[in-house]
């Protein structure tokens, strides 16, 4: 299908159930028993930094394994792959010593997820979109790193946003659908994403979706740059998005609240992918495929999803149950329009009509 066709089919089949994103990469990778070989492969045998734990460089070192974990979600029963590209910045490959290659980890990534998915809907028809992965970086524009020094940044705001026009022009070029801005702890990062994203779409001529997915990152229920939920909805609703959610950090019982918040004044479809629970004392993940089934399943029953997913420690098992809890149950009723003015700092405001 083309980009167009088959995003209108997907749409089509947004407002009749509940759609289906993928599980973790990093936690099905870690079945595949990869060694430091693996992640440096041929191209980057005398690369003298490090690469085991860079996830993104094995689409260009070991795309087969990639491919593997697309054919596994798509499998389980996923209409939307992510792309393997969370960390794919220029900021954050330069910890790697590899952010030259940004833009092409982001458009063979892309071409792999793509591939993927073709094959899948040639098979049955269905239309089966690729989300590219544009993460947080591992910097932050609203907090210092050093509690000594509170006005100190290590990225600004026009070189983070030039490093995600980077990724999106690759992931634009390689064949995404979507672009799935996720894991959001500061909301001045998911701006310059959104900023790059813009910038790539006026250069390509191509304008994607917007998928933002913020992070809750304990139970008090504040982003790490510390705004509620309705206040990040309102920090970001200009952008129109296609969905908005929330992602990773938390377990699934302790995201519900959060996400009723959530589902209560976005004016677009609603996404929910968290953890397998919160890491234990071994850094695993406590929550079954089965436990997670009943939480998915309550969700959608009491109208808070219109696209459910996994985060971390989440395998093709879990989403395969994942898709069982949904099925047949229709899917949230997004907000109606509110045309007063809203406006956030750390709480939400609405001005009176």
């Amino acid at each position: 299908m083309k980009r167009d066709v088959r995003m209108t089919a997907l749409n089509a089949e947004l407002a009749q159930r509940i759609l289906i994103l993928d599980g973790s990469m990093g936690a099905y990778l870690q079945g595949f028993g990869l060694t430091s070989e693996d992640f440096h492969g041929d191209r980057f045998a005398t690369h003298t930094t490090p690469l085991k734990g860079d996830s993104d460089v094995l689409t260009l070192t070991r795309p087969d394994v990639i491919t593997k974990v697309h054919e596994a979600y798509i499998g389980a029963g996923a209409d939307i792959i992510s792309t393997n590209t969370f960390t794919a910045t220029p900021i954050s490959q330069a910890e790697y010593g590899l952010e030259a290659f940004a833009r092409e980890m982001n458009f063979e990534s892309a071409v792999l997820a793509r591939a993927a998915s073709d094959l899948a809907e040639k098979a049955d028809g269905k239309p089966r979109a690729v989300a590219g992965s544009l993460g947080p970086t591992t910097k932050l524009l609203s907090m210092s790193p050093d509690v000594g020094d509170p006005g100190r940044r290590d990225a600004d705001f026009d070189g983070m946003a030039k490093g995600y026009e980077e990724q999106a022009l690759g992931l634009i070029e390689g064949g995404a659908d979507i672009l799935l801005i996720e894991t959001i702890t500061d909301t001045l990062n998911c701006k310059a994403a959104l900023w790059g994203a813009w910038e790539a779409f006026d250069k390509t001529g191509v304008e994607l979706p917007l998928w933002i997915s913020g992070t809750i990152t304990d139970r008090s229920g504040r982003t790490l740059s510390g705004q509620t939920v309705e206040a990040f909805y309102n920090s970001v609703r200009h952008a129109k998005p296609w969905a908005i959610g929330l992602n990773c950090a938390l377990g699934p019982a302790d995201m519900r609240a959060f996400l009723a918040d959530l589902s209560r004044v976005a004016e677009c479809a609603v996404s929910a992918y968290p953890n397998a629970g919160l890491p234990n004392a071994m850094g695993g993940y406590d929550e079954t495929p089965h436990s997670m089934e009943a939480h998915y399943a309550e969700w959608a029953k009491a109208g808070l999803l219109n696209i459910a997913g996994g985060c971390c420690g989440t395998t093709p098992d879990h989403i395969s149950h994942m898709k069982h809890a949904v099925a047949g149950v229709k899917p949230r009723i997004k907000a109606a329009h509110d045309s007063r003015l809203k406006l956030a700092g750390l709480e939400p405001f609405t001005a009176a009509a």
